[in-house]
């Protein structure tokens, strides 16, 4: 079985989600006794990837993977035909969106691997509202391009391929779940002691986004801490211009980015608590990543987290902010917690889970 699969996530950002995950589909075919696997991207000139991947003439920066002259050029000008000589039979394609831009020839399926339908139902967070009204307009082209021309679609969740359905009927009897990769941290904890973090703390990853619902999360946390001095310190891994001026220097409040893989775990090993507040979510790494430490989580209800947690993890409403307060001081002191069921719990989404999903929806394609 020859198969191509895009591997523009992973050459260029390999630490990010869609990176990780083009990375576990490579790992995945590459061990497959039954699979040939072509990669396909964008690369500078001159860049050790033209060795491993097929790579047009013309050199492009792996930073620039998402403009749109590049990703036009690469979809329609180079990948039908760089596929038709390497008589691929399967081609992958893992960003939402990216599925040649040609009429798909007699013979060849293509997977298309959607990990949210954000870019059409949620305001993105852009660099100016000009990008933001012709990365809109595009993605919306290009994800409609991309399902219609799929012969599979794998989301990470139900919820994910539920929200697909909704905006795009025609796509159910294509529609496949395979839950994300997430490969548990190795190696000792890094120490960082030099972060300046206190002894007890919450945690919440990801500030970018307004989705993640961080801003308002931090208001019911000023609450909740006004009226209980139990409740701890409060750590974001992201930027402080992410959130209002008003919440950027609050007491209380630390802000890491830039962080390394040990010290991104032992950030996770060292919190009292992982909070999830997004109000849409289409997988939720974090959660699992905690889990995986034996860390405690709380989610936001109505998105992929109801799937993904553990059924007696605490939930709460992502708009009802008095409730929140509530249960942010009803967690302010420890509970005890049952580590080795959230480590089991985790183990779900490791290798051997994701191999065996994968093995399936790859027979499917025969």
């Amino acid at each position: 079985m020859r198969v191509g699969l895009d591997y523009r996530a992973a050459a260029s950002y390999p630490n990010s989600g869609l990176g990780r995950q083009a990375l576990a589909l490579e790992q995945a075919l590459r061990a497959h006794p039954d699979v040939q696997l072509q990669l396909f991207t964008v690369a500078p000139d001159n860049d050790p990837l033209r060795r491993k991947a097929h790579c047009p003439a013309w050199g492009s920066p792996l930073t620039g993977m998402h403009r749109l002259p590049p990703r036009i050029r690469f979809e329609a000008g180079f990948l039908p035909e760089a596929l038709r000589k390497c008589d691929i039979e399967t081609y992958i394609c893992n960003a939402n969106m990216g599925l040649p831009l040609a009429r798909k020839p007699a013979g060849v399926k293509y997977v298309l691997q959607l990990h949210d339908v954000f870019q059409l139902t949620l305001a993105n967070a852009h660099a100016s509202k000009i990008k933001a009204l012709i990365y809109g307009y595009t993605d919306k082209l290009s994800i409609r391009w991309s399902v219609n021309s799929a012969d599979r679609i794998w989301t990470p969740s139900q919820y994910t391929a539920d929200e697909l359905v909704k905006l795009f009927p025609g796509a159910r009897d294509k529609v496949r779940v395979l839950p994300n990769l997430v490969l548990p941290f190795t190696g000792e904890l890094a120490d960082i002691s030099d972060l300046g973090l206190p002894a007890r703390y919450w945690l919440c990853v990801g500030t970018r986004e307004p989705r993640k619902n961080i801003p308002w999360f931090v208001s019911a946390w000023q609450q909740a801490r006004q009226q209980n001095a139990e409740v701890p310190d409060l750590v974001l891994v992201g930027a402080r211009e992410d959130l209002p001026s008003a919440q950027q220097h609050l007491h209380g409040i630390h802000f890491v980015s830039g962080l390394s893989d040990p010290q991104l775990h032992a950030l996770y090993a060292g919190a009292a608590r992982l909070w999830q507040p997004s109000y849409a979510e289409g997988f939720g790494l974090p959660v699992i990543e905690a889990l995986a430490q034996g860390t405690p989580v709380a989610v936001a209800q109505g998105s992929a987290l109801d799937e993904i947690t553990p059924p007696d993890s605490p939930r709460f409403s992502p708009t009802d902010s008095e409730a929140l307060v509530h249960l942010m001081k009803s967690l302010a002191v420890d509970h005890p917690v049952d580590t080795a069921a959230l480590k089991t719990w985790a183990e779900g989404y490791g290798e051997q889970a994701y191999r065996q999903r994968f093995n399936a929806l790859l027979e499917e394609l025969r």
